[in-house]
């Protein structure tokens, strides 16, 4: 409630310093007019045409404001330019498990578990590591058919007149029952082992693939089990990817492979990351677009669903671009207020392009070197509405009938902004509005 008051108490403070100032002016300037006509802008055109009062010959619709209200208003006025911009794009961004760097163990053979390591999920595995162990009657003909063929390969070497064809043949035939033993999900260190001793087992043991985390499992003492039952599923973490939620009108400007920097607040470190080839995927929901990065993850410091800072440097081509404040949208048009000096402020309507954080490019209405406001132009605007509502109470406004905005006939007279049509006068606010309706009248020409 305080807020609320206190921001009402502070609008009413402005208001009444800005009316104050106001009158304040029109009172000095009544000192050297004696016939008691105001000299500020909103009757301007009451006086003889002198072009160094106002300077309407020429801007008509430029608002005049002197040096004591523009310290009042706040105005500040800035130069226009044209240069190349970057601009550092911060996003929330969430971990995600590399869906190329996931493991699923399983069996190709029915059987039984006979022993659990004591892992579970979140757990983090080395490469050979030794997970369970099962019985299952299908590894006794794979582990007769392999010891075959390495015994086979030891008779062939050790002969007088070796046959290398024969040896070739023999050492095809080892990897392929080799094959068939990890394909029935025996570890590659057990194989080995078995190798070597040429000793039958019948504890087969389920090993892990990579270093990395448990993120499922799905195994019991004493469970029965068919073949293709999946057990454990393990991720590699050593390289993540971070899933990034980016506007439509920010995607373009990140190109695949830019770099960007990973910030990790609970753990104060940064990471190195990529922009992905992978396109962006579109997010009704959020109606975003996920932009996929790609990071070395050492230590597995970042685990999925966590969330991190992104940082991205953008690069923009040569261009125009002001601050946002300087721009009045009214949704039908977008206007800045350019300085024509001597206290005269010129409202010009210009087109937008691209907004990056503070800074908003125009595409066209503006050129380098143009002095613009770039604060207090909103009440630079009601002042400039001012002056025509009080020309209004004089008799001395029309309507654009293409623009449909409120048009000084006095000043559109001076620029020659009126067209003539089925023998009435039409008065316009900008030269492009008259060129719109001397293309075709009958459009805008309201039949009698």
């Amino acid at each position: 409630m305080r807020r609320i008051v206190y921001a009402v108490f502070s609008l009413a403070l402005i208001v009444v310093s800005f009316v104050t100032v106001s009158w304040y002016s029109q009172r000095e300037a009544a000192k050297f007019n004696p016939s008691g006509i105001k000299s500020s802008t909103i009757n301007a055109e009451k006086k003889p045409d002198t072009g160094a009062e106002t300077g309407s010959s020429s801007l008509p619709s430029a608002v005049k404001i002197g040096p004591e209200k523009q310290q009042v208003i706040g105005i500040r006025v800035a130069a226009v330019e044209k240069r190349p911009m970057t601009h550092s794009l911060r996003i929330l961004g969430k971990v995600a498990v590399d869906e190329r760097k996931v493991y699923i163990i399983n069996t190709a053979a029915g059987g039984w578990v006979r022993e659990i390591s004591p892992v579970t999920v979140g757990s983090l595995v080395q490469k050979g590591q030794k997970l369970a162990t099962f019985y299952s009657p299908e590894f006794l003909a794979a582990q007769q058919a392999y010891f075959y063929a390495l015994n086979a390969l030891d008779r062939f070497t050790k002969e007088a007149s070796p046959n290398p064809a024969q040896i070739k043949l023999t050492e095809a035939n080892v990897r392929q029952y080799g094959d068939s033993l990890r394909s029935l999900g025996m570890g590659e260190r057990q194989i080995e082992e078995i190798g070597r001793t040429r000793t039958f087992t019948d504890q087969i043991e389920m090993a892990s693939p990579t270093n990395g985390i448990i993120v499922s499992r799905n195994i019991y003492l004493g469970q029965r089990f068919e073949r293709a039952t999946e057990f454990f599923k393990i991720a590699d973490f050593s390289h993540v990817w971070i899933l990034a939620d980016v506007y439509e009108n920010e995607v373009k400007y990140l190109r695949r492979g830019a770099k960007a920097l990973l910030r990790s607040p609970n753990y104060n470190m940064t990471f190195q990351s990529t922009v992905s080839d992978v396109p962006p995927i579109f997010d009704p929901s959020s109606r975003t677009l996920k932009v996929r990065l790609e990071a070395e993850n050492p230590g597995e410091v970042l685990r999925p669903d966590m969330f991190v800072d992104v940082e991205l440097s953008m690069t923009f081509p040569s261009a125009i671009a002001v601050p946002a404040d300087a721009v009045l949208d009214s949704g039908l048009k977008k206007t800045v207020f350019v300085d024509q000096g001597d206290g005269f402020f010129e409202p010009r309507e210009v087109e937008t392009g691209w907004r990056i954080g503070n800074r908003i490019e125009i595409v066209k209405g503006l050129k380098p070197g143009e002095k613009i406001v770039v604060s207090g132009n909103f009440l630079i605007d009601s002042e400039s509405r001012l002056e025509l509502a009080t020309a209004g109470m004089v008799g001395t406004l029309s309507k654009d009938p293409v623009c449909g905005v409120d048009v000084s006939i006095n000043k559109a007279e001076k620029t020659g902004r009126k067209s003539t049509s089925q023998g009435k006068v039409y008065y316009f606010s900008s030269d492009e509005c008259k060129e719109q309706f001397d293309k075709n009248p009958n459009r805008y020409v309201k039949k009698p």
